[in-house]
């Protein structure tokens, strides 16, 4: 059994949206690697910038997947909530190196 943590939802962009696009990426690249991108664009019955579009904002949020989200099994999942609701432990020396006005300079 798995538990799940979501964090703030990534709003993706649909390509197909009604309002006019203003923003521009360009990218240099190699014929094969255009002609590739064409191929695949092409399977998806999509255009190429809708491809890469697509393509590229599922990666963006799979990689930024990482800092929102993180799953753990049931019996981690009550021991890291347990430790987030246990009271914060004393740390004299911490304390007093914040007292310390060189350290706070």
């Amino acid at each position: 059994m798995y538990v799940y943590y979501f964090g703030p939802q990534v709003n993706r962009m649909s390509t197909q949206t009604a309002r006019r696009k203003e923003d521009r990426l360009e990218v240099r690249l190699s014929p094969k690697a255009k002609s590739l991108l064409k191929r695949a664009a092409s399977v998806e019955r999509k255009s190429v910038s809708a491809f890469v579009l697509d393509k590229g904002l599922a990666a963006a949020a799979e990689t930024l997947a990482d800092r929102r989200e993180f799953r753990l099994p049931a019996k981690q999942y009550d021991a890291f909530v347990a430790a987030l609701d246990a009271p914060a432990k004393a740390r004299p020396r911490l304390e007093q190196l914040l007292k310390t006005p060189s350290v706070l300079e």
